[in-house]
């Protein structure tokens, strides 16, 4: 149900499920603030999402380094296949 105060302000209810201790907890915190349950949970889901917005993440910065050409015979595309050669070589049979 939704109930609206002027044109701005609506309050919607909404029903919760919670452990019987947690229930508890939530009900002493609310009233050793002055405060209604639901003041309570709406100001506390408010700061939590507040706090959980994610950081922006750094820039990506590529790397490069000069040197030499690439070996004969590798094939960039196919990262795998350097570490298979590298497995064939270093655990090869016979020796």
């Amino acid at each position: 149900m939704k109930l609206c105060k002027n044109s701005m302000l609506c309050i919607m209810r909404t029903t919760i499920s919670l452990e019987e201790q947690l229930a508890r907890q939530i009900r002493r915190e609310a009233a050793a603030r002055g405060m209604s349950v639901s003041a309570f949970i709406a100001s506390t889901m408010d700061d939590a999402l507040k706090r959980a917005k994610p950081q922006e993440a750094p820039p990506f910065r590529l790397v490069t380094v000069r040197g030499v050409r690439p070996v004969p015979g590798v094939d960039l595309d196919r990262p795998r296949d350097l570490d298979v050669q590298d497995d064939e070589t270093r655990y090869a049979r016979g020796r």
